[in-house]
């Protein structure tokens, strides 16, 4: 995973790459002159591996230490409450994120997660997926996954803290503040 464009490299045998370029489907997956460039701009990046993480987002991500998720989390958790009200409880917890998709599905890192979870337990999944759903209907949608009776919102990869609380203090759940 280089961090870069959606390409990659086939590497192998000659007689096995030679029959790949005889394919005929190698037009439809061939890399044209921009992700070529990409690539070459991503690979260039790792001539100086001091940097990386400086210079290259999806690097710096994966490396975020856990301190910078708490301040995240210090920052996004009493906007949440104030917008939830009192009939939810709040915290922080330790999660993993899933690295990938297509590639790597199953790497996982160790993470932090805002836990939202109602306090009364009857129709508490009711109350989480209309959480989940408000705040999926925000301007700019904030996606999280339920788990072990809470709604997790995995901090790794938020940046845009301060467009983030903006964001944030939209959102209405029914039955939360009155």
């Amino acid at each position: 995973m280089l961090g870069g464009p959606q390409t990659g490299f086939v590497v192998g045998r000659k007689d096995l790459v030679e029959k790949l370029n005889k394919n005929p489907m190698k037009r439809a997956v061939r890399v044209d002159k921009i992700r070529l460039a990409a690539l070459e701009a991503t690979l260039r990046l790792y001539r100086d591996p001091n940097r990386l993480a400086q210079t290259l987002p999806t690097h710096r991500l994966l490396a975020r230490p856990i301190s910078e998720m708490h301040e995240v989390a210090r920052q996004v958790l009493p906007v949440l409450q104030s917008q939830l009200g009192e009939g939810w409880d709040l915290k922080t917890a330790p999660c993993t994120s899933q690295v990938g998709s297509g590639a790597l599905p199953v790497e996982k890192l160790v993470s932090l997660a805002v836990l939202i979870a109602p306090l009364r337990p009857r129709g508490a999944g009711r109350l989480l997926n209309a959480a989940a759903a408000s705040l999926r209907a925000l301007p700019v949608p904030v996606l999280g996954r339920i788990e072990n009776g809470s709604l997790l919102l995995d901090l790794r990869c938020l940046v845009d803290v301060e467009g983030s609380v903006a964001n944030l203090a939209r959102a209405y759940v029914a039955g939360g503040r009155q």
